[in-house]
């Protein structure tokens, strides 16, 4: 059941009181969360009026707007409150072309996530002056007027490929983001970095920190100001002295931490010029892409298994570990479970399904707007 469970206590209209469940996703969500997700008709201010004078009741108890409730518990709710409704953001509607696209990064999905393979050349959320984006494409698995669209949880920077894992609803994106915050997710990146690390496998501690003069569109290691930041590192191979490739774990979660990091042992990651320079371009027909990827992500989930997902490599990345004879097999970073990788024909066909499902879903709403009746073509003149 999608939103709270209701039970209205009837009698005269100003002592109607509203009964609500705990629903589970909502389960250890902050009271003034819970309004803005459930009723958000209720403003804050109000909210707080309540919880001060001890109108609303949680279990029969009084409540306070930072306590958190656990699913099941009952909820008691005052009448009245309602402020003007804003009237919902509308759904974009996607072109077949965005919809396939979409569904073609799809690598698994649970009742609680979609895990993407997000390609390189791709923001995840928009900006200024991007336009397109991975948030922009979520529509395409909610094509009903009345599915709960999906949300991000975490983001890759715009020319780093690999594992993008997105929440169904707002509970399962509250759980996931404490597994990124708390650092009990497993992320493991595959780089190729130019030169040979001296050492096969270390810790890089450098704290970092915005560069000065650069608008915030930059990080340096700051020994002094920086925040603190961890990265696990090992050699799984090289070619000679003019390049490796690099098992990296981030233990901290910051802006641009791993391109930082290599960098700043002498070894910045193929094609990432912004750290490089020209420094990070290897001679000959290897790619100037970055190659930088989220090869593997273990998560755990509200319900259910935990997500094990590997995403393959982008066509440039592949090209350039074929080319400089580095084995894939080598790695450790492989599926502990979940089903295999589906071949691009199924990605595809799954994609003009998915689209067709949409574009059906679609047709209800639009004639209603348009004010034609559901089931009727109109004639063309």
């Amino acid at each position: 059941m999608s939103g709270p469970e209701q039970k209205e206590r009837r009698g005269k209209s100003a002592d109607n009181v509203r009964l609500f469940t705990v629903a589970p996703d909502d389960d250890d969500i902050r009271l003034d969360r819970w309004f803005k997700r459930n009723l958000p008709q209720v403003g804050f201010g109000t909210v707080s009026r309540w919880a001060r004078t001890g109108q609303i009741r949680v279990d029969g108890k009084r409540a306070s707007v930072d306590d958190r409730l656990a699913a099941g518990q009952q909820l008691r709710v005052p009448p009245g409150g309602n402020e003007p409704k804003r009237k919902p953001k509308p759904k974009r509607e996607l072109t077949e072309d965005e919809i396939a696209e979409a569904r073609a990064m799809v690598i698994a999905e649970t009742p609680s996530a979609i895990v993407l393979n997000k390609p390189p050349g791709l923001a995840t959320q928009g900006g200024s002056k991007t336009t397109k984006h991975v948030d922009g494409l979520l529509d395409a698995f909610a094509p009903g007027e009345d599915e709960m669209r999906p949300r991000l949880v975490h983001r890759l920077d715009k020319d780093t490929s690999g594992v993008l894992l997105i929440a169904r609803t707002p509970g399962s994106a509250a759980y996931f983001s404490k597994r990124f915050s708390g650092r009990s997710a497993r992320k493991v990146y595959w780089a190729l970095v130019v030169g040979r690390p001296e050492v096969d496998e270390g810790m890089i501690e450098a704290p970092l920190a915005k560069q000065p003069g650069t608008g915030g569109e930059k990080m340096w290691v700051d020994e002094e100001n920086g925040q603190p930041a961890k990265t696990r590192y090992r050699v799984v191979d090289r070619a000679a002295n003019k390049a490796a490739w690099v098992e990296l774990e981030p233990l901290t979660g910051r802006t641009h931490q791993l391109r930082v990091h290599l960098a700043a042992i002498g070894h910045p990651i193929v094609g990432d010029g912004k750290y490089g320079g020209q420094d990070a371009m290897l001679t000959g027909s290897v790619s100037r892409k970055m190659h930088l990827h989220a090869r593997r992500l273990i998560i755990d989930q509200p319900d259910g298994p935990k997500i094990d997902a590997v995403a393959e490599l982008p066509e440039h990345f592949a090209a350039t570990m074929e080319q400089l004879g580095f084995d894939p097999a080598l790695s450790d970073a492989e599926p502990e479970q979940g089903p295999p990788e589906r071949s691009k024909a199924e990605k595809k066909q799954a994609a003009r399904a998915h689209a067709k499902q949409y574009r059906k879903a679609q047709r209800g709403p639009r004639r209603a707007r348009s004010g034609k009746p559901a089931g009727k073509k109109g004639k063309r003149k």
